[in-house]
């Protein structure tokens, strides 16, 4: 299957990107990248791969091996552009997240917002994970449905935490992410209370993903592995 993959420039989040990919390509599909120009590679959010605070908060050992794997793909170093995107030439579609400030350019971007509202009428598997929803949420596609997304205490308890030395880092607009997702009319579940655990590679526990139809959404980077595994089910 062929699976397409809008970014930002920059500021992407680690986990939510090079978990999907390495576990989508591993199963056999293709990854496609876009970014709004094409032709130069994204990157990610660099706190997530150094640490936001005293070296932790940051993507964990494994997704930043797969990060760097992903930055040898021959597919992630030449993106299309977010304009030449015709949807029904792809069999899938995932919206990761991320919160830094350069993440405003693909949450905010009609471009992709309507590429997505086209992609959604073909009935065809959707991912969204973390700040991913905020898109389909924009595109006016997510009245109705049963979905997750960066919940609101989450968001919170991050820029609380982090304020004092990265400012509004963890607030990448002024309204909750959840707050958002709600007053597009959607059905939002927010999962167990988690603020630490993440899920792995070998162990579920700690995730939570929300499946209706052909849509799968996920919280947070925590949340990547089940996520990356439902949505590859969707495609079989």
């Amino acid at each position: 299957m062929r699976v397409l993959m809008p970014l930002p420039d920059h500021d992407f989040d680690v986990t939510e990107v090079a978990v999907p990919w390495r576990l989508l390509t591993d199963a056999g599909h293709e990854v496609v990248f876009a970014t709004e120009r094409g032709g130069t590679p994204a990157q990610a959010d660099p706190l997530l791969l150094t640490g936001v605070l005293f070296g932790q908060l940051g993507a964990e050992d494994e997704p930043r091996r797969f990060y760097a794997q992903l930055l040898e793909s021959a597919a992630y170093r030449a993106p299309i552009a977010w304009e030449a995107v015709e949807s029904a030439d792809y069999d899938g579609l995932v919206l990761p997240g991320g919160h830094a400030p350069g993440m405003r350019q693909y949450l905010g971007s009609t471009v992709v917002q309507d590429k997505v509202a086209e992609f959604w009428a073909l009935d065809r598997p959707v991912g969204a994970i973390c700040h991913g929803p905020l898109v389909l949420a924009r595109a006016g596609v997510l009245s109705g449905r049963r979905t997750t997304c960066l919940p609101k205490y989450l968001e919170r308890s991050a820029f609380y935490l982090t304020a004092w030395r990265r400012g509004r880092y963890y607030r990448t607009y002024p309204d909750y992410v959840q707050d958002e997702v709600l007053a597009a009319g959607a059905v939002f579940e927010r999962g167990p209370v988690e603020l630490s655990r993440r899920g792995t590679a070998t162990d579920d526990g700690p995730a939570f993903v929300v499946t209706d139809g052909n849509y799968v959404s996920g919280r947070w980077p925590g949340d990547a592995y089940l996520f990356a595994r439902t949505f590859e089910g969707l495609l079989s």
